[in-house]
């Protein structure tokens, strides 16, 4: 038996809070009434369908973790472009287009719309300034230089998808329309946004003719040490004028959940996909997909375009490789039948025109 002191037991909770953004106390499943909906708990939300509680982290996990954010990988040529780049690659293509800021921050326009996914862009995702799972890569566009956003939307409220110190940045707060999971809404109007809309699953909302619409995913969120899974975790349907995107921010893989929307949907032409932090799997099957995960997701959604996301900008968040998510999801694209250029692995800062057709089942 391993006797952890006082002091370095408090070590390891601080350790557990920065690099895992919360806590995962015990299982799920708790406090359901007959007359809530099923994914819903006393106090807070589950995944529906029910998912174990994956195994616990433990303290080698963490303290590799924090090794992870001190020694930075090197960063290959081409994996991301310079500022005066991708500011000439946007404003090269003015209407439907997909610019990766990195992890699993994305602007996307559609139909005139400009979307922010997962505002992360600052150093480290964490509560604290210093410390933390950290971007390694800047952003190719600063916050300050983002074109006007539309619609920031939001997938769950875990630090390296939701960075209070980015959203305060972002000018022009009294224009844009906040879209979030259940709970997710008061960090924001703390900030300063005044037009904020929570949905649950299954809810949608429209911005000037585009729908957004909240899916379930199989994960969780947390900010703080008492208040894992009571704000809602979402993937979310973006449609307009027969044009659909899907954006995944995390999620572990369901058996269901992808395959019903697809089926709903009939088709999306492009599918945003996490495919990073997904070792060791019997800590991280519940949060991450694997590469080849992500691909069979995109089967699942009837996806044209697979777009590979959450990879290859934060630091220390898992144990596999750095560079093997994009080879691995790309080879298991060939392998499902999808072509070289269907298979999108963007450059941090690239931009690329989004090309729709109709989608209709």
């Amino acid at each position: 038996m391993i006797i952890v002191n006082a002091p370095f037991k408090r070590l390891l909770l601080c350790l557990a809070f920065v690099f895992n953004g919360g806590f995962a106390f015990g299982g799920q499943n708790s406090g359901v009434t007959d007359n809530m909906p099923k994914h819903h708990i006393a106090n807070g939300f589950q995944n529906y369908p029910y998912v174990e509680t994956a195994a616990p982290k433990g303290l080698f996990f963490y303290l590799r973790r924090f090794w992870g954010s001190v020694v930075l990988p090197d960063i290959p040529d081409g994996h991301v472009i310079s500022e005066e780049m991708s500011l000439r690659l946007l404003e090269s293509y003015e209407d439907s287009r997909i610019t990766w800021l990195g992890h699993a921050s994305f602007l996307i326009t559609v139909s005139k719309v400009t979307i922010l996914t997962d505002p992360f862009l600052t150093e480290f995702a964490s509560p604290i300034s210093w410390a933390g799972p950290r971007r390694f890569v800047e952003s190719s566009i600063p916050i300050e230089k983002l074109p006007p956003i539309d619609v920031i939307l939001l997938s769950h409220n875990h630090y390296d998808h939701l960075d209070e110190r980015t959203i305060r940045r972002i000018a022009n707060k009294e224009r844009i329309h906040v879209v979030v999971p259940l709970g997710v809404g008061l960090l924001f109007r703390e900030n300063g946004y005044t037009n904020v809309t929570e949905l649950d699953w299954g809810e949608s909302v429209e911005v000037r003719n585009t729908v957004f619409t909240s899916h379930s995913a199989v994960h969780d969120s947390a900010r703080a040490t008492d208040d894992h899974n009571k704000t809602l975790w979402s993937s979310w349907s973006i449609v307009s004028d027969e044009k659909r995107v899907f954006f995944i921010g995390d999620s572990g893989y369901s058996n269901s959940i992808y395959k019903e929307v697809g089926e709903q949907y009939g088709s999306f032409d492009y599918a945003v996909l996490p495919i990073g932090a997904y070792e060791p799997r019997k800590l991280m099957w519940m949060s991450h997909f694997t590469p080849e995960e992500a691909v069979k997701v995109g089967k699942e959604l009837r996806a044209k375009n697979l777009i590979a996301s959450h990879w290859g900008t934060v630091s220390s968040l898992s144990d596999e490789l750095m560079w093997e998510p994009p080879k691995r999801f790309f080879n298991e694209g060939l392998s499902l039948g999808y072509g070289e250029d269907t298979l999108w692995i963007m450059k941090i800062g690239e931009t690329r025109p989004m090309i729709f057709t109709d989608s209709g089942d």
